[in-house]
Formats: C-alpha cells, structure tokens, sequence
C-alpha cells in the first residue's frame, strides 16, 4: 500500500486560495481515477478536484467551509502497490534557514500532528487559522486568546506554522503579549463592534449565502481603497437601435445566435480604452500597473440574484461577432454556473448593464484591482431638440445616460470625462446602413 496525496490545484492566474464547500467522497469509500472528490470555491466560481489516482480515500484534512491555500494537502489516497506518485511535499518541512531550535519543535509537531484527534476551537476569533497551526496551539496548551496576540506574517497578517513555532520557542523567555500586535491591522479592526440589531418576534434571520458573504467583503473593500467619483452623459443611441432592429433577425438566421445591445456596447468600450490606456491600469502602492491587454469585465446576473463578472480576453482584438459569440457564450455559462476560474481572471476593465433591471443610470463600485468601471442604463425614448440644416426640430430619440465611476486617486476628473465623451461620439457615428 502507497498513500497518495491529493493536492488543490491551481485554480487559474492569481488564485491563491480557495474555501471548501462539500466533500464528495466520505472516508473508506474507493475512489476511481478522475472522479470527483471535493468541491471548492474561489472567490466567485466552484469547481471539482479530480482524485489523480484509483484508490480508497483514507483522511481528509480539511472540514468544509475551511480555506486552502493552492498546493496545500487536502486528503490521503491510500493505493494499491508501493510506488503511488507522492508529492514532494507530502509534509510541511521546515524551511532551511529556520533556527535549529524552531526546526526541533518543528520536527516534534510533525509528529505529533499524527496523533492529535482534536484541535483548539477558534470559532470566538476573529482571525483565520488553519488546521496545523490549530493542532500546534492544542498540543502546546495555546488558549485562543494567546493565540490571537501572535503576529501573522502569512496572508491578511495570518499566523503561519513559522510563527507560532517561533512563538513557542521564546515563550519562555518573552513577556506574554497582552493586545494584538500593530501588525495585524486586519484582525484588530474586525473587532470593532458593529450597531447592534434589534429584533422583533415577526423577523426572519437569513443565513447569508457564501457568495454573498465574499461579494460584500470585495465591495466594502473597493470603497475602502478607492476614492470614488463618478462622471455622467447622455447617449443618442436612435441609429444603434434602428440598425439592430433591421438586421437581427438575419443575423440570427446567419450566426445561430441573437444580437443584443451588450456586444456592441463592448466593442465601443475596447475602441474607447485604446483611445485612453491610462484608464487600463491598477495601482500596486505607489506604483502605476499599465496594463498590456484590455480584458473586459462584463458583469452577469446569475439565477439567485447574485452577480458574477466573465472576462472578455484581448477584446479590442474581436470584431462585432466575435464579441457578440464571447458575450452569448460567457452568458450562458454563467447562468448555468459553468464558467471556468480562468474565466473570471484577468480583468481590466468593467462594464455592468444596470438598463437591464429598467434603472436609468447607477453608481457602481469599482472591481477590484481596476481602477473604474462603466454602468450602462436603460435605453429609453426620450422628446429632443435635433438639429437640421433648416433649423432646429422635436423628435423622438432613444437615449441612453452612461454612469463612470473611476479611482480619484489616479484618473482625475478629466480623464473620467473625457472617457465617456468618447465612448459617446464612438456610439453616436454608428453607421445605419453598415453591414455585420
């Protein structure tokens, strides 16, 4: 017998974790080559992690709803015969430059991982540990308060097996911290008590979904990131609207597929950007990421109201059909929440289609690490002055208001304004009698 570690795998660009969301294999159960073991979820996508091998699955290392870092062990596959293909890190090893004492509890934890059946409950934390770190502090006799005064070097200040090994090793001789250390700005903020809630006997407490939890966190986020301002215009969409209606139908008949407003819209966002790169950027610190490719965001209701955002790779690159293809496309597999990790990575830029809910117009939050994204309204009919060589006439025109929210921070109200100036001239010299 061979025991075979079953990784997280990467889950596409950027992904460095991701949350358990339900085991499908129970311990005992065989396991065939390529079938499903667990279900993850990255920050807007779930997948399946494929078992590489044929086996019975033996351990599982992670309870649901726990996170796992990309590479992590997350269960044991017990195989057939004595050369299974294990990892080279089949065990956290301790890294080469640890001092020979924090090495020797290393060594002692490995060990003892093996044998401890519980870990401490840190559910009155706020913090985030993982389960050796929690095995460590159980072995140890490290309370959840003690435990809360260890500074993290990990990600979002969370405490590694390095630091509370390091820990361990001069707690005899180091006065016993009494407050979070100022390196954890993360986790002393997240005690700040929030306004308590009353609640009456007619009230329903509503357990919020998963991704509803991680949309509100990415959004107040954003707000606490960028400075947000927001510039407006009036789009003249009347030739758009007379061309689509005159050629969808053959387009269909063509392409087996419907032409909506959304493509169009996005090719004109592409040519916009092209026009004015310095709205395709992030900011890293003090520094200025210009961004080589322009990925647009397209921001997708999914069937339980939640929102989720494709990406449309190198869209300037695509001509009005195949922007329409990646937009149908993108769609539908969103709503049948069938999208890749890949799919929702990369972007550059967002667009979201508030018009399809009937709001005219609307004030988004920017998408995280971009730096603004554009909200499109509801077309609408609208009485307007239109001016003729003979004079000025009334008319009937479809108008559209268009909503730019961008980081002040690095796009000052000029660039904001001039960007959506474009985009409007882009929209307006639509030619009616153009073919597709």
């Amino acid at each position: 017998m061979a025991r075979f570690e079953l990784k997280l795998p990467k889950m596409g660009e950027s992904v460095a974790e991701a949350t358990i969301t339900s085991w499908l294999k129970e311990v005992g159960e065989t396991v065939e080559l390529d079938d499903a073991i667990v279900e993850v979820a990255t920050d807007k996508v779930d997948s399946e992690v494929p078992s590489e091998v044929e086996g019975t699955l033996v351990e599982i290392l992670f309870e649901k709803d726990e996170v796992v870092q990309v590479g992590q062990t997350i269960a044991i596959i017990e195989t057939e015969g004595a050369d299974a293909p294990e990892s080279s890190s089949s065990k956290e090893t301790v890294k080469e430059d640890e001092p020979a004492a924090v090495a020797e509890v290393a060594k002692t934890f490995e060990m003892a991982k093996e044998t401890v059946s519980g870990t401490i409950d840190t559910s009155s934390s706020d913090r985030f540990y993982s389960p050796l770190v929690k095995s460590i502090a159980q072995t140890e006799g490290i309370s959840v308060s003690e435990l809360d005064t260890i500074a993290g070097t990990g990600k979002d200040g969370r405490v590694t097996k390095t630091d509370i090994l390091s820990y361990i090793e001069n707690r005899g001789s180091a006065p016993k911290q009494t407050t979070p250390p100022a390196s954890t700005p993360k986790a002393a903020a997240a005690k700040v008590a929030a306004t308590p809630v009353t609640m009456s006997g007619a009230d329903e407490v509503i357990e919020m979904s998963r991704m509803g939890k991680l949309i509100s966190k990415h959004m107040t986020d954003s707000l606490q990131t960028s400075a947000h301002v927001q510039s407006f215009i009036e789009i003249d969409v009347t030739n758009i609207v007379n061309w689509r209606n005159k050629v969808k139908k053959a387009y269909q008949q063509r392409e087996g597929e419907k032409l909506t407003f959304t493509p169009i819209f996005m090719q004109a966002v592409a040519q916009t950007i092209k026009k004015h790169p310095l709205i395709n950027i992030s900011v890293d610190g003090d520094k200025i990421i210009k961004r080589g490719n322009i990925n647009l965001g397209m921001a997708a209701a999914l069937p339980d109201g939640n929102l989720i955002v494709p990406v449309i790779k190198n869209a300037d690159q695509l001509s009005l059909v195949g922007m329409t293809k990646q937009v149908n496309g993108l769609a539908t597999r969103a709503r049948a929440n069938k999208l890749k990790p890949d799919e929702i990575q990369g972007g550059t830029y967002t667009v979201t289609n508030v018009g399809s809910f009937g709001s005219i117009t609307g004030t988004p939050i920017i998408n995280q690490p971009q730096v603004a994204i554009l909200a499109l309204g509801a077309i609408v009919k609208k009485p307007a002055v239109i001016e003729t060589p003979e004079g000025d006439l009334i008319g009937i025109r479809h108008k559209m208001i268009v909503s730019h929210s961008y980081d002040h921070r690095v796009v000052n109200g000029a660039l904001g304004g001039m960007f959506i100036k474009t985009f409007k001239e882009i929209l307006e010299a639509w030619d009616p009698n153009q073919d597709f």
